[in-house]
């Protein structure tokens, strides 16, 4: 295995723990609501708690992942994410879980913009959309790691142990990481040297042209939509939804969450060549995804209970497959800036693409507390949760037709 691929994997590895942790909270739910004294709000908090960290971080990342590179990055905050996974398996009250939770976050905010930066350093641009879709599929593994084997390891040995096992792996992964991985070539593969020498004044300036323009906001509105709906029902409230609502078991549900990461690996890699080699288009795959991912929520919304499983278990596939054509947000806002500036450009809209997580996470579970205090994970509860999910879809679908893009060439 060449130098370039053997990195390629161990950072990709890093992103698939990184998932995992991200979304873990769905089956150990109940779990977590009786071992921390957790109500609705409560539940929103602690989750949300990984994401408002995560988000934060990008703003540090998106200083230093050009001047530094993603070799120490990567490293340092593996490490604390790594501490954080222990923090957590030792929580017995609210603020010990969200303790551990931001420790959690901080520590893999730089997995996937670190891997996306390896890429522009040792792979062709031309190659970048399609290697990306197969970083989030493997990646996505991780999340499906999250969903049925987590439910059997937790039954196996309890969820505390069952994430310092995972703390354990993680430390192997980040220290064959640190061994393996090194500075770029002298220039990278699109022929750019690369950008470490790059000082701070040069990437506040990258950040202020960045900021002016009008693309990079409604990207960054789009993607904070987008994954928000998305990872708050996969990393909590499909949970929930599947066991209290539906009424299905927790081996069940495990199944169903596991088919949104099957399309998610799914839809990644053929979004990715579908807009490199066919369409040749970022926007008009990014606006298809997102149209499916807003009827998709409204069917789930009209759902009666007790519905067959198979209904649900297409409905979560498809929910995962148009959510993946939204990773194209990445090249597409960093096809439109210079290529010194590729890793604030994909940072610069991952903040908001990992802060969408949190709003959700926490503003979805308040909201169902306060219109629903008595019957918080009751069906009405979620309905009018599905409904400002689906508005709020609709609105970003609409402003992303007013984005601008850059022709690939053929």
């Amino acid at each position: 295995m060449s130098l370039r691929w053997l990195i390629f994997s161990l950072s990709t590895s890093l992103f698939f723990i990184s998932q995992f942790y991200r979304v873990s909270n769905a089956v150990i739910a109940p779990m977590l609501i009786r071992d921390l004294s957790l109500d609705t709000e409560g539940l929103g908090l602690i989750s949300a708690s990984f994401f408002y960290a995560f988000a934060l971080t990008q703003i540090p990342i998106s200083l230093f992942l050009d001047k530094l590179g993603p070799k120490l990055l990567m490293t340092a905050l593996s490490a604390i994410g790594i501490l954080g996974a222990f923090v957590f398996s030792w929580a017995d009250s609210l603020a010990l879980g969200v303790t551990g939770r931001v420790l959690l976050g901080a520590g893999m905010a730089c997995n996937l913009m670190g891997t996306f930066k390896l890429l522009t350093l040792w792979f062709s641009p031309r190659k970048f959309a399609t290697l990306m879709g197969i970083v989030i599929a493997i990646g996505t593994v991780g999340n499906m790691g999250a969903t049925t084997p987590l439910v059997i390891l937790v039954e196996s040995i309890g969820w505390r142990a069952g994430f310092q096992v995972i703390a354990v792996i993680n430390l192997l992964v980040i220290l064959a990481f640190y061994l393996v991985a090194c500075d770029p070539p002298a220039t990278t593969l699109d022929g750019q040297d690369p950008e470490f020498s790059m000082s701070l004044h040069d990437v506040f300036g990258n950040i202020q042209l960045l900021f002016r323009r009008k693309d990079y906001w409604i990207i960054s509105f789009s993607t904070l939509v987008r994954y928000g709906v998305y990872a708050a029902f996969q990393a909590l409230w499909a949970g929930p939804f599947l066991m209290e609502v539906m009424g299905y078991s927790a081996i069940t549900t495990g199944n169903l969450i596991l088919l949104l990461n099957f399309g998610m690996i799914l839809g990644s890699p053929c979004w990715g060549a579908l807009s490199d080699r066919l369409l040749r288009t970022r926007k008009g795959v990014i606006m298809a995804g997102l149209i499916g991912i807003a009827v998709t929520i409204i069917v789930l919304m009209s759902i009666p209970a007790g519905l067959h499983p198979a209904i649900l278990a297409l409905l979560f596939f498809c929910f995962g497959f148009f959510n993946a054509a939204g990773m194209l947000m990445y090249p597409h806002i960093k096809e439109m800036m210079p290529p010194e500036m590729a890793g604030v450009a994909m940072t610069g809209i991952n903040f908001f693409n990992m802060i969408g997580p949190a709003i959700f996470l926490q503003g979805l579970g308040s909201l169902m507390q306060t219109l629903y205090p008595d019957a918080s994970r009751g069906p009405q509860a979620f309905t009018a949760a599905f409904i400002v999910c689906s508005v709020c879809v609709v609105i970003a679908t609409t402003l992303y037709f007013f984005t601008a893009e850059k022709r690939l060439d053929c």
